[in-house]
């Protein structure tokens, strides 16, 4: 069975909410706020391609973080998939954060 574009959307937007289930251990804001996750792919079949940073190379959940994700996105309905890269080009700065988490931080 292939998903019609609103399908599709709507798989988006319950993978963009748990992302936003998920955060930093380091920083108290989501993983999604904080701009970590790059890229989101859904293709028709349900197949999900998510390429996701970390503040650090060195961070401390560098093994946890991405499987969290994984996990949590292959919970959602409709997703047969998820191939999760992760990469540090560019790497992650705080300029990358949105609006929202520099608020939460204390950096506006």
């Amino acid at each position: 069975m292939k998903f019609t574009d609103d399908q599709i959307a709507d798989i988006g937007e319950e993978i963009i909410k748990v992302l936003k289930s998920v955060y930093d251990p380091e920083i108290p804001v989501d993983i999604y706020e904080l701009g970590l996750i790059y890229d989101v792919q859904i293709s028709e079949d349900g197949d999900v391609k998510i390429i996701m940073t970390l503040t650090t190379p060195n961070c401390p959940v560098a093994e946890t973080l991405p499987q969290e994700v994984k996990d949590k996105v292959m919970d959602v309905e409709g997703v047969k998939s998820v191939d999760l890269e992760l990469t540090f080009e560019p790497s992650w700065n705080k300029d990358m954060m949105s609006e929202e988490a520099k608020f939460e931080l204390g950096m506006l």
